[in-house]
Order: C-alpha cells, then structure tokens, then sequence
C-alpha cells in the first residue's frame, strides 16, 4: 500500500457510512506573544498596566517571560472567525489601553541595548504568582533575557469527540477511547516533527533583525549587515527559531521522544528530576535569596523547547506531566509559528485553514516510530530552512537520503489536496483548498514567502528592519484603535478586568504555606506511570 493510497483509503472510509462530518467541530485557540515598545521603538519599561487587569488571573490578557512581554489568549473555538475576532478584539482593548505604547508586530525584538532593560514579569504576592516570576528569575540566569524577549504565536488544535470515534472505529481498535486518541495526537506530532520545516517555510517571517539583539555577542552565522543597525541573512526564513533563539544546550542530551505517552512523559520527567552540573552553579537559593526553582535540566516542564507540544488542560497546582499521566492527550500546541508582521494580529484565517489541513494530513498519514537519532535529523532539517529555506536547490535528508526541499514540499501538497478537498467539503466551504493553492505560490516563488516579503521590503527600500516594524506598529495601532469590537464588548472586558483584581486579591488572601514549602509541595507529586520507578 503505498503512502498516498493509504490517506486516500482512510479518507474514502471516513466519508462513507455518514461519517463525512465527523471532522466538523475542530477546536482552535491562539496564543499571541507582543512586546509593549514606546514611540521610538524602544522596549517600554512601564509596569503591566492596571487598566489590563491581573496577568496572574486574566483569561485573555497574560504575560510571558517579561512584564513587557503581552501574551493574549483565546478561547478555544469551532470556527476559526471566531477565534480571529476574538483575538482583534483582545488587541483593541490593549491598544486603546497602553497610553502611547504600541504593540510590537515582529517576532524578533525591538532595539533593546541591555538585556537588563527587560523586566521579570510579576504576578503579584501570592505563592503561585511568586514561583511563576522565580521561574523567569531561572531562565534570565540560566540563558539570559535577551532570547526571552522573543516573541511567537501558539496554536491550539483539536479534533472533536465525532472524528476519535469514527478514526476508532476504522482502525478497529476495540480499546480505551481517551487511550487511542493519545496515540493518535502522538501520531501526528512525529508526522509534525517531520514536516515542521514546510512551516517554517511558508510561515517564518524573521529573516533580518536589529543588531542589539547580539549585545556585542559573536555569532557564527554569516549575517550581512542592512540600514543603520539590521542583520540579515539572505534565504533566512525564520531567525526566532535558530540558535539565537530560546535553546538549552543541556536538552541536546535528553532522550524525550513521541512514540507513545508513556514514554513521552518519563522523558520529560527525568529531565526535570535530573540535576545539571552547569545550573548547580548558579545555586537554588543563594544568601537567602532564590535564584532559580531547583538546579535540574528543566526547573519545570514548560521550559523544555519543543516545536510542538501534546497537552492536557491542568487543575489548580498539578504538573503538566502528572495530567498527561492522568487524563492522556486533551490537543497539542503548535509551536514554530513566527508572528506574522503583515497581520495587526500576528495571524490570518488563511495561516489557519493551512494548519488544519496539514495538521490533520499529518495524522492520516501512516507514522512509523521516530527514534532519537531520526528526531536528530528532522532537527538538522529544521535549522537547514531556518537559515537557508529561500535558497535555490537547498537539500533536505528524508530517509537518510539527500532530496531536494522543492521537490519534497511538491508531494507534500499533492497529499495534502485531498484533505482539503475533504474539509471544504465537510465544512461547506473552499476555503481549505485556497489556502492551499495560495501557500502553494509560496512555494513556486520564494519571494511570495513571509520572510520573502519582509526581507524584499527592507531591500528595496534600504530599511532598517526596526523602521519597518516600528511603522507597522503605529499603523496597527491606529487600525486597532478606530475598529469596532467584533465579538466582545467594552463591558466584558471591564468585568474580566475587575474581576481578575478580585482574583488575584484571593488568591493572594488564601495562602497558608510557606513560599518553601508550597514549592516543595508543588514538586512532590510525580505523574503516575513514574511512580514504580521512583518508588
């Protein structure tokens, strides 16, 4: 049977027996990470603004790594127009908040001279709000603060309760429904994993970027220099997701592999119970004060890089581990997605209808274990487009062997059609076969990429690539600023404003533990297929 039949046997089988809507109700939610800059572009130092809410306890308004750093989230929605106006809106209401901030509307960060200039984001005095800020104390410690400033979109994405079934059934599977889906996320991440370089090909958008971000830092990339202040590399695709970007070098050892959820968590488990020699340096808690969450190769397991993650919604205080462990596989997380600068939201509803396609193409076709070493290669693969991706010729390896990335991204969307053609019809639409025939363009001409544009502009126009991003930021700001709301309205965002005041108040209010012990007892719970062997 070969690869191609196989997808079309199993999408005949799926649109047969009335099951041709069973793929309808695909759940999606974004999570968009934008630095706050002033006028100038500069990094702004100002505390989260109250006029946001409590980033500790609000749904949508959070921050990541730096009180800078805004991360908005949405909802995860059936209907992908939804989820973008929701998304507009968040960006509405921040924007008609910041005072004469603006949101940085590039991956790569804004001028920032030192990396001390970045703020650790705070989440106030309680327990919990205290170890998310020593978490980032952690990283800025471990790997500095300059690679935290970077910024991302997440993409969430699952498939309802009417596909698992109708995919069980197909599969003959007579076993556990929650276990079998599972597998089958794991199934298309080690798909993802082999293919995530046609992300980022398509979709990364950081080829140059200002020269502060080095901070007098050697680099053993060859960039050529743009402007007054911009590095660039000339087929780059994506610079957030090279070495420059969030890496640990500690993690190039750890075996973490998607073969099957058992394995995937005692992977990352051993990580975050291994101790590092290098981190133990920096001590846990020095003179008194904490330095870091513990000295092991991961302080928790968010800190592991990974371009895509499986995931399970976790309660109040419990480990991502330990609800993988408990409740298997709820959707997986997207990871390798640059914000898009051509989007006053950082992604379009053409981005995501490609996701979907692609994300459920990755887990119909057939998956074979990926062992470390074949992991290593799709690694290697990755960096090879991340900095060369536009360039003629560029030769990944599949199967050991050396084949031309062209030709491969060519029979990727030959596969890729029927399942477009499978979602539009589904969803009564054509949406899914567009998105597939714009991205195709892409492919055909490098320059229609998202790096491609970006890197074009600054060229023709000999811009810095800062100038650029800075005008794009007054123009969203000022779009922003003048649309309506779509889907929220100014009185849900003032309620989920003062109500994540209360919260946070409450929280804070209800604290009994010791900061001590209340990480000791955070950490004390293993995931539950770990516990005969740590016992």
């Amino acid at each position: 049977m070969t690869l191609a039949s196989s997808i079309m046997q199993r999408l005949t089988v799926l649109q047969q027996n009335g099951q041709m809507q069973s793929i309808v109700g695909i759940k999606r939610g974004i999570e968009r990470e934008t630095l706050r800059v002033n006028a100038d572009g500069t990094l702004a130092q100002s505390p989260h603004p109250m006029s946001l809410g409590a980033a500790l306890t609000h749904p949508w308004i959070t921050t990541d790594f730096s009180e800078s750093l805004l991360e908005f989230i949405t909802p995860a929605s059936a209907e992908i127009d939804i989820t973008l106006k929701q998304l507009a809106d968040i960006h509405r209401f921040t924007s008609r908040n910041l005072a004469d901030e603006r949101l940085w509307p590039a991956s790569m960060p804004c001028y920032i001279t030192d990396q001390h200039q970045i703020p650790l984001a705070y989440y106030g005095e309680s327990n919990v709000g205290k170890m998310k800020t020593l978490y980032r104390q952690g990283l800025k410690n471990r790997y500095g603060s300059m690679m935290q400033a970077i910024s991302g979109v997440h993409f969430n994405f699952s498939l309802p309760q009417s596909f698992w079934q109708a995919y069980q059934t197909l599969h003959a599977n007579q076993g556990n429904l929650q276990d079998f889906i599972s597998e089958q996320y794991l199934a298309l991440i080690r798909n993802y994993k082999r293919y995530a370089w046609l992300i980022v090909y398509l979709f990364g958008a950081s080829p140059a970027m200002c020269q502060s971000f080095l901070e007098g830092r050697q680099s053993r990339y060859p960039f050529q220099k743009l402007g007054r202040g911009s590095l660039y590399l000339p087929y780059a695709t994506s610079l957030r997701m090279s070495d420059l970007g969030y890496t640990n070098s500690a993690q190039s050892s750890l075996n973490i592999t998607y073969n099957n959820l058992p394995e995937y968590i005692k992977g990352l488990h051993a990580a975050v119970s291994q101790p590092s020699a290098e981190y133990q340096s920096i001590g846990t808690k020095v003179a008194g004060v904490y330095q870091q969450l513990n000295a092991n190769v991961l302080q928790i397991e968010n800190e592991f890089y990974s371009t895509i993650r499986p995931k399970r919604t976790t309660e109040s205080g419990e480990r991502p581990t330990c609800a993988l462990a408990k409740r298997g596989v709820e959707y997986i997380e997207v990871r390798a997605l640059d914000v898009n600068p051509f989007s006053a939201i950082g992604i379009t509803a053409e981005q995501m209808h490609f996701l979907d396609v692609f994300l459920v193409y990755c887990l119909l076709e057939q998956s074979p274990p990926l062992s470390a070493a074949e992991q290593s290669i799709t690694e290697q693969n990755l960096k090879k487009v991340v900095t060369d991706g536009r360039r003629t010729n560029l030769e990944l390896l599949q199967d050991g062997q050396p084949r031309l990335m062209q030709d491969w991204a060519e029979q990727l969307f030959a596969d890729m059609m029927p399942v477009a053609s499978w979602l539009d019809q589904a969803y009564g639409t054509d949406r899914y076969q567009a998105a597939l025939k714009q991205y195709y363009l892409s492919l055909l001409d490098p320059a229609q990429t998202l790096s491609g544009k970006v890197l074009n502009h600054l060229l023709s126009a000999r811009k810095d690539n800062g100038v650029y991003m800075r005008e794009l930021a007054e123009t969203y700001r000022q779009q922003l600023s003048n649309e309506p709301y779509q889907f929220y309205t100014e009185q849900e965002f003032n309620n989920a404003l003062s109500e994540s005041l209360a919260k946070q108040a409450a929280i804070e209010a209800s604290d009994v533990l010791s900061f001590d012990d209340y990480i000791r007892q955070y950490f004390a719970e293993v995931p539950a297929c770990e516990e005969e062997s740590i016992i």
